[in-house]
């Protein structure tokens, strides 16, 4: 009895066998004799192709390709591929029979006797140009067809019975999933799935499909023996008998984990890449608009700083005024935030030790939090030096404070702390090297994710109109993007925010000379000057012409670069005063033509941005910034014309 058994478990196995291969209908499955003549042939073969197996049996497999194919010896290389690497993959224009072409999908894998001797090859070709499932019938012996199945090294090819259990195994299912034959066989397919998926019910459901819909094809997370996950393309297609009844289920599953991964890191990039060129392109727009600005605010401060001067000491008129020249002087505010965050906002460089800073702007912050809100700081007592402006990153950490106390209506505690940091290579979004981080601390509530994506984004803010321009967080951005370093948010509701300002650690030179060791020297405002203002926009010209000759100097009016040049050649001038940001010549060229000329012309530089002229020789321009007062105006011209 325990014979017979033995003998119906193999009569089983070799039908499940049979019936497996019969039932892979996407591929056409077929042996080579080691010269490549054909040796087996199924219907899927017979399908793709068009030769019964009377047609082709005994003939060499290279007549299925293009007649250039086979003068270039592409059969060939194919087996002696296949046959020295273990394996031959490829794409390319096939022949049917009737003379119709296909492209096709080839796989070749060497069939080797135990002893080593290379007895033929398994081929597995699909038809790409349909893409449509097609029965496949393997006519050939037990042993073919084992070997065929078992030559297949990239694909997981197995059977199941009606309940999913596994019931056959191929090398491909034990190199992709780890199971041995004896340690999967008789188990339920399941045991591939994820937790989640089991409870989901993802199995049963997909043999539900497949049984009612003749085929199940998805892609999704399976486990391998060691716990591992990967990303697998999944193929299962009922078997039924000649009348209708489902026999089992044949199992294809390919591991796809690289091309997914691939695929996710290309989406990743784009989104990035999108995000960059977002904020590139609103930090140019702000950028314009921030110039187009400045000069707008240039003419009106300038013209009401004239008007004070000379009107009649009204104090009802000096009044308005003052109101008007306060609120042009909140826009200039306004302009240079926007130019912070674009990235255009001049900038005085100087190193700083962020410790000291901090110190001494306790009291300040302090008076500028209310009795609600206390702040504690954390700061070693030396920190290594960084380069930015100090009047800026006093205004930076500032506005991190007030947006933090604003955070906290009912009040609370805002921690202030400062420490150095070492960023390895490929790790974060900082370059790798030394940092000194400021970091302020709220105990707020809290924004999400979207918030946080859109915290620096230019006018938008989370307080109420009238509250906030929505330009603090772009400013502060700016700030520390041109100093070399970064903003980093990290919030979540109601668990507070944390701003960090990132500054890389910089190297001064002994004898360094700072701006506040600089000797400033005395204004001389009793020579008076001939000079050539230049200027594209008719507004600002006249209003700096205006503040000059009320200064006493003699001015010549210029609108563009080649205009002034004129003047230079037939007037003696002790001093150009040029914008940059002008059309046809910039004020850098302009400058640069100058001192072809004219080596000794000292040359002022207005301009609102912070980008360095380019040119060999003129990057020690002295540069005026806009909106600049008169007094601003005196004392750029007293240091240059001294």
């Amino acid at each position: 009895m325990e014979v017979l058994n033995r003998h119906d478990t193999s009569l089983d196995e070799e039908g499940r066998f049979r019936l497996l291969v019969d039932a892979i209908t996407d591929y056409a499955i077929y042996m080579l004799s080691p010269e490549g003549i054909i040796t087996s042939w199924n219907t899927g073969a017979q399908r793709f192709k068009g030769y019964k197996p009377s047609e082709i049996l005994g003939q060499h497999f290279s007549r299925f390709y293009l007649e250039e194919d086979r003068a270039a010896g592409i059969p060939a290389r194919a087996l002696a591929t296949a046959a020295e690497h273990g394996r031959f993959e490829g794409e390319g224009w096939r022949q049917r029979k009737d003379g119709t072409c296909f492209w096709a999908h080839v796989i070749i894998d060497p069939i080797r006797h135990p002893s080593g001797e290379l007895i033929g090859y398994a081929k597995i070709t699909r038809d790409l140009t349909e893409r449509r499932a097609a029965e496949q019938t393997i006519r050939q012996s037990e042993e073919q067809f084992r070997r065929l199945v078992q030559g297949v090294s990239d694909y997981a090819i197995y059977m199941l019975d009606p309940a999913g259990n596994v019931s056959s195994w191929n090398f491909g299912a034990e190199r992709i999933k780890g199971y041995r034959p004896q340690e999967i066989i008789g188990r339920h397919f399941s045991t591939f799935y994820t937790p989640e998926d089991r409870e989901a019910g993802l199995p049963e459901t997909a043999l539900r499909l497949a049984r009612a819909e003749g085929r199940f094809e998805r892609e999704g997370w399976r486990v391998r023996k060691d716990g591992s996950r990967f990303w697998a393309s999944v193929v299962i297609d009922a078997i039924r008998d000649d009348d209708g009844d489902v026999l089992g289920f044949a199992k294809i599953t390919r591991d796809i984990t690289e091309k997914m991964e691939t695929q996710r890191a290309l989406e990743q990039a784009r989104e990035e890449l999108f995000q960059s060129q977002k904020m590139e392109a609103i930090g140019q727009l702000t950028g314009g608009i921030a110039h187009d600005f400045n000069n707008l605010l240039m003419a009106v401060l300038g013209s009401l700083e004239i008007l004070k001067k000379r009107m009649p000491q009204d104090l009802s008129l000096t009044s308005l005024v003052d109101n008007a020249m306060q609120g042009a002087q909140r826009g200039a505010a306004l302009t240079q935030r926007m130019l912070a965050f674009s990235r255009r906002q001049e900038l005085h460089i100087e190193p700083i030790d962020a410790s000291g800073l901090v110190r001494g702007m306790m009291d300040m912050l302090s008076r500028s939090l209310g009795p609600l809100t206390v702040i504690e700081t954390s700061f070693p007592v030396r920190l290594p030096t960084i380069l930015t402006d100090p009047n800026q990153l006093e205004m930076a950490i500032l506005n991190l404070v007030v947006n933090a106390r604003d955070a906290m209506p009912s009040g609370g505690r805002i921690l202030l702390r400062a420490s150095e940091e070492s960023v390895p290579s490929g790790k974060g979004p900082l370059p790798p090297g030394r940092y000194v981080r400021i970091a302020v601390i709220d105990e707020g509530e809290g924004m999400d994710a979207k918030t946080v994506e859109q915290a620096i984004t230019p006018f938008f803010t989370t307080k109420g109109v009238g509250k906030g321009t929505g330009l603090g967080l772009s400013m502060v951005q700016g700030l520390a993007s041109q100093s070399g370093g970064r903003l980093i948010l990290k919030s979540s509701l109601g668990e507070g925010t944390t701003a960090e300002l990132w500054f890389p650690v910089a190297v001064v030179e002994q004898g360094t000379e700072t701006a506040a060791e600089r000797p400033i020297q005395e204004e001389n405002v009793a020579r008076r000057l001939r000079i050539v203002a230049v200027d594209d926009d008719g507004l600002v010209l006249m209003n700096t012409t205006l503040m000059l000759e009320d200064l006493g100097h003699t001015v010549f009016e210029a609108m563009a670069g080649p205009e002034a040049l004129d003047i230079l050649r037939k007037q003696q001038v002790d001093l150009v005063i040029c914008d940059h940001a002008m059309p046809r010549m910039t004020g850098a060229q302009l400058a640069q033509a100058i001192r072809n000329e004219w080596p000794n012309m000292p040359i002022i530089l207005a301009t609102g941005y912070a980008e360095i002229p380019e040119g060999a020789g003129i990057v020690d321009l002295p540069r005026l910034g806009k909106p600049f007062s008169q007094a601003q105006l005196a004392e750029a011209i007293s240091r240059i014309a001294a």
